[in-house]
Formats: C-alpha cells, sequence, structure tokens
C-alpha cells in the first residue's frame, strides 16, 4: 500500500503547486507524484491528468513524442482551472529508458512505436492506472474531470470507485518528428485524435 511520504508547496513557472510524494517505503527514490494547483476546490468535480514520465519529452525536449507539452499543457490548465496532474513513474509505456532507447533504434530502422517494443519482447504498453486511482482516494477525490485522448485511462476511472464527470481533450499538434508515433497511439490503441495534416 502506498501512501503519503513527502510533500511542499514549489513554485513553478506555471504557478504554485503543492507537490505530494507517494510510495510504499520512505526510502524509495521515484515515488509517484501528485501536482496538486493551489486553486484546486475538492467540493466540485476535480481537474484530473494521469501522466507517465517521460524524461526524454519532459527534460530533453525530444520531438519524437508529445509528452513534455503535454505536461506543460496541463500545468498551465490546472494552474487557470485548478486540478491535479497524478506523475506516475511508468517511463516508456512502462518498459524504462533503456528499452526505451532500444525501440527509438529499431524505429530507426523504420519500425514504429509499437512494433519496436513487441520486436524487443516487451508489451506494447505495460502501464497500469491502478494506483492513480489509489492516489486520488487517499487524496478523498471521488468525482473528477480527466484530462486525456487515451481511452484505457478513461476505463480505469469508470471501473474505479472514482466518479468520471467528464473528459476533457489535451491534444497537442503534430510536428513531422511525432506524426507516426500519433498515428500509431490513434490507430493502434485508440487514442481520441482529431486527424493530422
Amino acid at each position: 500500500m502506498i501512501k503519503i511520504q513527502a510533500e511542499a508547496n514549489v513554485p513553478t513557472e506555471h504557478g504554485n503547486f503543492r507537490m505530494i510524494a507517494f510510495s510504499e517505503e520512505s526510502t524509495d527514490w521515484m515515488p509517484h507524484m501528485a501536482i496538486v494547483a493551489e486553486n484546486t476546490d475538492f467540493s466540485k468535480p476535480v481537474n484530473v491528468r494521469f501522466h507517465s514520465e517521460c524524461i526524454t519529452g519532459e527534460v530533453f525536449h525530444s520531438q519524437k513524442c508529445e509528452c513534455g507539452q503535454q505536461l506543460d499543457a496541463a500545468m498551465k490548465y490546472m494552474q487557470e482551472n485548478g486540478g491535479i496532474i497524478v506523475y506516475l513513474r511508468q517511463e516508456g509505456r512502462n518498459i524504462g529508458i533503456i528499452n526505451k532507447l532500444k525501440a527509438y533504434s529499431l524505429q530507426e530502422k523504420g519500425f514504429d512505436t509499437v512494433a519496436a517494443n513487441l520486436e524487443l519482447g516487451l508489451p506494447a504498453d505495460d502501464r497500469n492506472f491502478a494506483v492513480a486511482i489509489e492516489i486520488l482516494n487517499i487524496l478523498e477525490v471521488k468525482n473528477i474531470n480527466l484530462l486525456t485522448n487515451n481511452p484505457e485511462k478513461v476505463k480505469f476511472v469508470n471501473e474505479s470507485n472514482v466518479n468520471l464527470n467528464s473528459r476533457i481533450p489535451l491534444q497537442i499538434p503534430a510536428t513531422d518528428s511525432s506524426r507516426g508515433y500519433l498515428k500509431t497511439k490513434k490507430d493502434y490503441f485508440g487514442h481520441l485524435l482529431d486527424e493530422q495534416d
């Protein structure tokens, strides 16, 4: 069972957030996080995003995906409207950064993002959002508006004890580098994305 291990107020370029670390052990140096905007009203449906870690996109601003831009857009949205980003340590759809770079290498040879994972003997997507529901339960969040394009996240909420009030799209325009990745998201995973030019 995870629990709150530490929390503090953190000013960011998007505003002030309360950052809360969740893990089973206090010695865990890669805990899941809840990033709570200071103006969040817990008496109403809370805006929530489940966001999986992406070091390449968030830290190094890779153009192969839109993860970093989605995180920035979510933080901006939460600061303006209140809400929580549940930040999950599930790098590379939970295959880890080493395997992710191996998959990138295969993509350079013509594999798409799913085919590369499968070629490595890995699942197409090994993430589990049950821990995100657990975090919402600890924070006593019962009704949410979910910022996502991913039907799997919607399914996790609908099958949980958290009520899904609405889905809010969070779509980032495609670039030349991310267009194929976004097409695979839509075609293989059924992400709710508009057509990209």
